[in-house]
């Protein structure tokens, strides 16, 4: 991987109290690689093991969606 951006978008909802918090985040990440670009298995594979040590979805309550990501090659 050459190049890692992602574009986050949190979505606020007023929960008890009328108090309101972070109850959604959505990522979308753009993937650039040189070289030779690896299957979409391989992909898949990477995005399920990044997530499951994902700071943010490992320190919110909120519910974490990792849209497709793009991927890219140059």
């Amino acid at each position: 991987m050459d190049e890692y951006s992602d574009y986050a978008v949190g979505f606020m909802t007023k929960g008890e109290g009328g108090k309101f918090s972070i109850t959604r985040v959505v990522l979308r990440p753009k993937v650039v690689f040189g070289g030779e670009k690896p299957t979409q298995e391989q992909i898949d594979r990477l995005h399920h093991q990044t997530h499951q040590q994902c700071f943010i979805a490992n320190s919110v309550r909120a519910e974490i969606v990792v849209e497709s990501p793009e991927h890219g090659s140059r």
